[in-house]
């Protein structure tokens, strides 16, 4: 048997009838994560109280303001599908913030003040997200590469 029949009988590394469903899970599942941690911020903190939150964890206040934003705009981008790929590496900054956050509290999540477990693991999945790409029933898929 040729190298190349033994080649093209492997079974592929990613079921492409079952990968753009997989991406769109991610991506929906990440979107909703964000937005209801900007809503968090608006309507249970409230907007000054996470100014309070990030200046006294070393950052300046105002930039509440942004994370917020990007979380809000940012998962709702991810839900609708419009530019997942760019959304996702543009929210791994503001998941690095938070890691700063978290870091000191140890690994786990229900740790005294949270852990970075839950932190890490958005980063890896919002990483995950941006090599995927869009997905399934997205707004506005990524560009498609002509065979």
């Amino acid at each position: 048997m040729s190298r190349t029949t033994e080649t093209s009988a492997a079974p592929p590394m990613l079921d492409p009838r079952t990968a753009p469903y997989a991406a769109l899970g991610l991506r929906v599942a990440l979107g909703v994560v964000f937005v209801a941690h900007a809503l968090l911020k608006l309507l249970v903190f409230t907007l000054p109280g996470t100014v309070e939150f990030f200046a006294a964890h070393g950052f300046p206040g105002w930039t509440a303001y942004p994370v917020f934003l990007a979380e809000l705009v940012g998962g709702l981008a991810l839900v609708a599908g419009v530019y997942a790929r760019w959304v996702a590496l543009a929210l791994v900054p503001v998941m690095a913030g938070a890691l700063t956050v978290h870091w000191p509290n140890g690994w786990s999540f229900t740790a005294a003040e949270g852990g970075w477990e839950y932190v890490a693991f958005l980063t890896a999945a919002l990483l995950v997200q941006a090599a995927l790409g869009d997905g399934a029933f997205a707004l506005r898929p990524g560009r498609r590469r002509s065979a």
